[in-house]
């Protein structure tokens, strides 16, 4: 159990949070009762229930569980074999209807540190979205000032703003690692735009490195009404139907493929700036779940688009049962 730091700016807060952090570490680390806490605190049974539940709603407590699960570990080896992958990990399930991110951004994290813990100087490439920027909130500091981070995909919005999913940043505060963010559009208006943007030498650079990495960290984006692309204003409502009826089914850093895990031949991944992967021999490891994002991850597998998979304990046994 780990109590998350937290920074404060309004020092009337300070105390109460405090207090809750305080709470939460002598129940779950120390054992105690709520009477003891409150004895220990000096405060009522009430109060020290409610600094426990402040704490948690608040996301001052991380869970760890290091014993793996053996229906897990079947589910890893049975995916393995399906699908011919070199890494996979399953998170427990959760109760049904809720958000899978809530049990599998806490699991991945320790899986990543142990991935940047090495000692070999390595190239990660990332993704950007929601799942890894969640992901990335649960990482504990490592010491990987020895590698290089680089990111995939473009890093702004299509009104100039900057992305609000894009994780480079963070992953680089926890590892301490160089890092190379693709400052420029997530894709191109036409091939005119696509050619400048791609000449320029730091946008030159990042592609270069990028293409070398010795592993791609990724998530994976559905094409439903709910896609990413669509939603963060990427693609207009017209070219996601085009899209679909093309026979989209998912994305991986802006990249659209089919149901067989093909790249489409379409207007829109032309116009991408990022990289598309995998390139050349780079494994990519993907993190994803639920059930939005089945038929995406059913495809990049059969598709043979992904070496590696961390997901959860439903999607795992979705993707064996078909």
């Amino acid at each position: 159990m780990q109590l998350k730091p937290q920074g404060l700016s309004d020092e009337s807060e300070v105390s109460p949070r405090d207090m809750a952090a305080r709470a939460a570490w002598l129940s779950f680390v120390g054992g105690l009762t709520q009477d003891q806490i409150a004895q220990q605190l000096g405060i009522s049974r009430q109060r020290a229930q409610r600094l426990v539940a402040r704490a948690s709603a608040e996301g001052l407590i991380r869970v760890r569980i290091e014993h793996p699960i053996a229906a897990c570990l079947e589910l890893e080896r049975d995916l393995k074999v399906r699908f011919g992958l070199e890494q996979v990990r399953v998170s427990p399930a959760l109760a049904a209807g809720s958000d899978p991110l809530i049990g599998l951004a806490p699991f991945v994290a320790p899986e990543l540190e142990r991935i940047f813990e090495s000692e070999t100087p390595k190239v990660f490439a990332l993704g950007t979205g929601r799942t890894l920027k969640t992901v990335v909130e649960h990482l504990r500091t490592v010491e990987g000032a020895h590698h290089k981070l680089v990111s995939l995909i473009g890093n702004v919005a299509p009104d100039g703003s900057a992305s609000f999913y894009e994780v480079i940043m963070r992953f680089a505060e926890k590892t301490r690692a160089r890092h190379y963010p693709m400052s420029a559009p997530v894709s191109a208006r036409d091939e005119a735009e696509l050619t400048l943007y791609q000449s320029l030498p730091h946008v030159k650079a990042s592609r270069a490195l990028a293409k070398s990495a010795d592993l791609a960290i990724v998530g994976i984006g559905q094409l439903g009404d709910d896609a990413p692309l669509y939603v963060d204003g990427f693609l207009t409502a017209e070219e996601l139907t085009d899209l679909r009826a093309a026979g989209g089914v998912g994305e991986i850093c802006g990249h659209i493929f089919d149901r067989d895990g093909c790249y489409l031949d379409h207007p829109v991944n032309h116009r991408m700036v990022g990289v598309q992967v995998p390139e050349g021999h780079m494994p990519v490891y993907c993190v994803g779940a639920g059930a939005s994002k089945l038929p995406a991850l059913r495809a990049a597998l059969h598709g043979g688009l992904l070496a590696g998979l961390f997901t959860d304990e439903w999607t795992a046994r979705e993707l064996i049962s078909q």
